[in-house]
């Protein structure tokens, strides 16, 4: 009996101790309360009159508990029980009923043991603490008066969550009485000189279903901190990963890739909050290098029509392909060089309003060639929607897909540049 005390007195003082340690877990993270109703088997101990017995397990005992958990891992019960206890067959006949109420410390060890780590089906709780008791002694006689006793209870009990509301548990407790005046039958007044360690000791199995209650989505038994800790740990990686790549700036133009519209700005240029380059006058050509090509590139005073004059020839330029778009590699959007050769069209097409010009487009031989003359026919209308961005009039070009060009080495990347291109024929 004094081991019993002792391991309840330490229970109780355990659960105070780690329930002041842990009053700084936000309590709101999980429910709290819990209602638990309970049955099954009972096995009273020592001491009968002779001639009175019971059998090895006697049925009919039940309870009923409310627990509330200070945290995920300590909390308090509050449990009121009752058993019949009656002879067995070769016992003289007796009826005994047992009425008793417990305060309880509970400890949650599969959170203690972390249980978590390798699922959240099983948990398992011990409980203890001490109460008070009343033995009414029915047959054969009686009694005016009632047995009354304070009860010491210790108890495992594991447990399977069916839901987040619901969980099955069993339940193992042993339940010492202190302070019998009778024996279980009622028929012999116990002597205190001859009482035994074992007089009044219960034995108690039962099984039975605990209800959660409250607002959150699960009950202290359940939850467990460190896995919450991994999950938001894990929740802020998947939050900084998609910042990091937000925030990578592919065309170095200051406007991340996710607000920026224009991905691919050409290097240098200025562009709005967009991403968009700066083109105030709809041309195509980015206003920061119209300024270069012009400098650079054909203008009024360069060149004669017809091969008159002194100044290059731009109609024999274009017409014998010295002046050509280049591409990447299975691209349609013009390499950024590639822009003055479209300002020697513009600039000739403005000055000759009756010129009119055929966009011819050509593949490498690399690929597919149903792809590679789609491809091609792609190309002469990606520098046919500058032209007419840049002010030229669309009934004045016609486009052409001629396909692979197979003039180069096929293996010799650099020789494969030179005919992703789109050349000009002015009509």
């Amino acid at each position: 009996m004094k081991k019993v005390t002792l391991v309840l007195t330490a229970l109780f003082a355990t659960v105070a101790l780690y329930a002041q340690e842990e009053s700084e877990i936000q309590l709101n993270e999980y429910n709290k309360w819990s209602i638990e109703l309970s049955g099954g088997l009972l096995k009273p101990s020592s001491p009968f009159a002779d001639g009175y017995s019971v059998n090895s397990i006697a049925p009919y005992q039940a309870s009923l508990g409310v627990r509330y958990m200070m945290n995920e891992k300590f909390g308090v019960r509050a449990n009121l029980g009752y058993a019949s206890i009656s002879e067995e067959d070769n016992s003289l006949p007796f009826e005994t009923s047992y009425y008793r109420g417990t305060l309880e410390g509970v400890v949650n060890l599969g959170n203690l043991l972390e249980f978590s780590d390798w699922t959240e089906t099983f948990g398992l709780l011990v409980h203890g603490g001490g109460g008070y008791s009343v033995i009414n002694h029915e047959e054969p006689f009686e009694l005016d008066e009632k047995d009354t006793t304070f009860n010491l209870m210790l108890g495992l009990t594991p447990q399977v969550r069916l839901s987040d509301r619901i969980a099955l548990f069993a339940d193992v407790s042993i339940i010492p009485n202190i302070g019998m005046e009778r024996s279980w039958d009622g028929i012999e007044v116990i002597q205190t000189a001859n009482r035994r360690i074992d007089d009044g000791l219960l034995y108690q199995v039962s099984a039975g279903i605990n209800i959660y209650l409250g607002s959150e989505s699960k009950h202290a038994d359940w939850y467990s901190e460190k896995s919450v800790l991994l999950s938001k740990v894990e929740e802020l990686e998947g939050r900084l990963a998609k910042v990091e790549t937000d925030l990578i700036d592919s065309d170095q133009d200051g406007v991340p890739d996710y607000l920026d519209r224009e991905p691919n700005t050409v290097s240098g240029v200025a562009v709005n909050t967009k991403g968009i380059a700066v083109d105030q006058n709809n041309n195509g050509i980015p206003d920061e290098l119209e300024p270069s090509l012009d400098n650079r590139y054909v203008n009024e005073s360069d060149y004669v029509v017809g091969g008159q004059g002194s100044g290059l020839n731009v109609e024999e330029l274009l017409n014998k392909g010295y002046v050509n778009v280049y591409f990447k590699f299975n691209s349609t959007t013009p390499e950024t060089y590639s822009l003055e050769a479209i300002n020697y069209l513009i600039k000739y097409m403005k000055e000759n309003p009756s010129a009119n010009a055929e966009l011819i487009g050509y593949a490498d031989e690399i690929g597919n060639p149903s792809y590679n003359q789609t491809l091609s026919e792609k190309r002469a209308n990606k520098v046919k929607d500058i032209l007419v961005a840049a002010g030229i009039a669309q009934n004045r070009l016609t486009v052409t897909g001629n396909g692979e060009d197979a003039s180069v080495e096929k293996s010799s990347a650099p020789a494969r540049q030179l005919v992703r291109r789109v050349t000009f024929r002015l009509k």
